[in-house]
């Protein structure tokens, strides 16, 4: 069986992270979706949170699964013996980010072959950081993150006291 994972935080999950898995999940006979917790970020959704809403939005595919893992990729990769790393690239600053990161986890993990996958053009301005944003201040994130996100954000922010009837 050819197995791959894609890690990330997800926090929040975008359509872009969803594209990217779909499309991932036709190379592989297994994609793994790692949920990384990394003890120096600060979340807005926590790690269970962001592993259920992963688990959920996966569902679609069979050969998807989701875990949560709080030490490094290649460990895990290296624990399961997992040669292929999937990441999404939206453009030239993400790419210099991943391959960077790609070729300290190729010295730390000689097997690994990392794969970039291109964004599809209608994703290319997603970023969990600026949703995030746009959402604190109540703004419309429905064409950006699945509907599961979007109201997860409504509930963490709270709903826009005009929205309220009275």
């Amino acid at each position: 069986m050819f197995k791959a994972v894609l890690p990330g935080s997800f926090d929040p999950a975008t359509l872009g992270h969803i594209n990217i898995i779909e499309r991932a999940s036709s190379l592989f006979d297994a994609l793994i979706v790692i949920v990384a917790e990394n003890r120096q970020k600060r979340y807005l959704f926590s790690a269970e949170e962001r592993l259920a809403m992963m688990r959920e939005l996966t569902r679609p595919w069979g050969n998807v699964s989701v875990v949560l893992w709080d030490s490094l990729i290649v460990d895990y990769m290296k624990q399961e013996g997992i040669p292929v790393l999937v990441r999404g690239v939206r453009g030239v600053d993400d790419f210099s980010y991943e391959f960077e990161l790609s070729m300290m986890n190729k010295s730390l993990y000689p097997h690994i072959e990392t794969l970039f996958m291109v964004t599809d053009p209608k994703y290319f301005v997603l970023r969990s950081s600026s949703i995030k944003e746009l959402a604190s201040f109540h703004g419309d994130v429905s064409a950006m993150v699945p509907g599961l996100v979007s109201d997860a954000l409504k509930a963490k922010f709270g709903e826009k006291a005009a929205d309220v009837s009275p």
